[in-house]
């Protein structure tokens, strides 16, 4: 069975920083290029960053957060982050962990992340 658990949401103000971790089981985690993708109120889903499984882990960001978030892995521990820093209003969302392609499993509960004064 799997499952991707992501503690470590929370509230932070406008330029904090934050890391977010995803606990993974039920799957040979290092055979797979792991992602996070957000949901603001109001908004379509949309990818954050991926990591892939091989080559050194490469990554992808979206453009609204490159030079801001950055997305690793540790493949010992079955774990994927995502720190998040100098935090935006704009970056407030449900963050979700997701193994790729993101349709082999249904959506987790993800994490809230809360920016504001």
């Amino acid at each position: 069975q799997v499952q991707l658990v992501e503690p470590g949401g929370g509230w932070v103000q406008p330029g904090g920083a934050l890391r977010l971790s995803c606990n993974a089981s039920g799957f040979i985690f290092s055979s797979y290029t792991m992602s996070w993708y957000r949901q603001a109120p109001g908004k379509e889903r949309e990818l954050v960053a991926r990591i892939s499984s091989v080559g050194g882990g490469n990554t992808n960001y979206a453009d609204s957060v490159k030079g801001r978030f950055t997305i690793s892995r540790d493949n010992a521990k079955n774990t994927v982050y995502l720190q998040m820093n100098s935090l935006k209003p704009e970056d407030t969302a449900v963050y979700y962990c997701k193994r790729c392609p993101p349709n082999l499993d249904s959506w987790g509960q993800g994490t809230q992340v809360t920016v504001s004064s």
